[in-house]
């Protein structure tokens, strides 16, 4: 089952990325315009929610049926309006599994309610077309050229602002790799990330940074003051900004790295992770940091940058990763006990003294070599005569144990 889903990683032909930029409004019937739209769009929305939970329906046809012309009855939207809302209200169901409420934040757009053209977007709202200036920079503006763009989002942020997103598909490379070769990533939260050809980024500057957000939300909150909510929502964006920032700088170092060496890029499957850890007894700091690692989020634009210029991820189980010496593949062999300790990881059997976080993204690297090609397995772990009923265990490792 893994190594299928590795595989349909691989074989996207193309990738759907998203081009970004604040909408210029020029007076306030603009902003009267748009606000009525996602209100209207918002209400038409939470209708056909009610009709679905009712009807049990959630089939985007037979929804569309039952609630298309009264919808169009009692609001002022256009048809391909509704026709968005009920896409909308059926991919939340399917995605989330439960849905509460839509709140009139934003608008689902198709190709014929929204228009780019020579830097200024046109987009249909509940009275007219309107134009609005959309500044790009020059890389936005080379995404959009020649391209059909078919889906598009009209959202309003807290402030007040409207962003449109337009979804482009871009043509990924068709690049050789050898399926022999491959880049361990190996995630953490002090080391945000070490790869297999001994580069890291180290996590304290993150952490710190959000140590001191949640000392100051917590200041904050404490006051309950309406002036307080409006800078919690100011410093939301911030930190997010902020590791988002971090995550594609890192995604795209790890990226090139593989690009450079026409190598696969093989990464943890990290699934539940925060649940295993929450379930452990840890004090409130360490909690919160665990709840706020973006590690999906780095590898999510590891997948997107690496499908882009055609290199392949796959993805392996966490176990025994950190524990395996990289060298020699054997383990310590007290199962409660580990050659890791801290940072440094020191092997009993061979010696080998190296990174810990360095030991475990070879021992990925190695992993994702056999995954990506099982005709011809390479990895041979200490592990295996300890999953054979009966056998023996190895012998005691000439060196020291920790």
């Amino acid at each position: 089952m893994l190594y299928n889903v590795a595989k349909e990683v691989i074989d996207l032909a193309v990738q759907t990325i998203t081009v970004r930029n604040k909408l210029i409004l020029q007076n306030s019937q603009e902003h009267d315009a748009i606000n009525k739209t996602l209100k209207q769009f918002a209400f038409a929305c939470n209708q056909m929610l009610a009709v679905a939970k009712a009807e049990n329906c959630w089939n985007a046809a037979k929804l569309q049926k039952l609630t298309y012309y009264d919808i169009r009855a009692i609001t002022q939207l256009k048809a391909n309006h509704v026709c968005n809302a009920v896409r909308r209200v059926v991919n939340a169901k399917s995605s989330t599994g439960k849905v509460k409420e839509f709140r009139a934040t934003s608008i689902a757009l198709d190709v014929r309610t929204f228009i780019y053209k020579d830097g200024s977007v046109g987009i249909t709202l509940v009275d007219k077309r309107h134009w609005f200036e959309w500044k790009l920079s020059y890389e936005q503006k080379k995404l959009l050229e020649g391209k059909h763009n078919r889906f598009a989002t009209l959202s309003r942020t807290r402030s007040g602002q409207y962003f449109l997103n337009v979804a482009v598909e871009v043509d990924c490379d068709k690049r050789y790799v050898s399926k022999n070769k491959a880049i361990g990533v190996d995630l953490g939260r002090r080391a945000i990330a070490a790869i297999s050809t001994g580069e890291s980024w180290d996590g304290e500057q993150l952490n710190k940074t959000r140590d001191r957000y949640a000392k100051v939300r917590a200041n904050v909150q404490s006051r309950r003051s309406r002036s307080g909510r409006r800078l919690l929502r100011r410093l939301s964006g911030r930190e997010r900004g902020f590791q988002q920032w971090v995550n594609h700088n890192i995604s795209k170092s790890i990226v090139g790295s593989a690009k450079k060496d026409s190598a696969i890029i093989s990464m943890e499957n990290l699934t539940n992770i925060r649940q295993s850890l929450n379930a452990k007894p840890r004090n409130r700091q360490e909690r919160r940091r665990s709840n706020n690692w973006a590690f999906y989020q780095l590898r999510l634009f590891i997948q997107y940058k690496a499908n882009i210029v055609g290199i392949p991820v796959v993805f392996v189980p966490p176990a025994y990763t950190s524990q395996v010496c990289s060298h020699c593949l054997r383990i310590h062999p007290d199962p409660a006990k580990s050659f890791r300790n801290e940072k440094r990881f020191v092997c009993g059997y061979c010696g080998a003294d190296c990174d810990a976080d360095y030991n475990a993204a070879r021992n990925i690297a190695a992993y994702g070599v056999t995954i990506n090609s099982p005709e011809a397995p390479k990895l041979f772990c200490g592990l295996a005569p300890q999953f054979v009923l009966g056998a023996k265990p190895h012998q005691e490792p000439s060196g020291r144990v920790g």
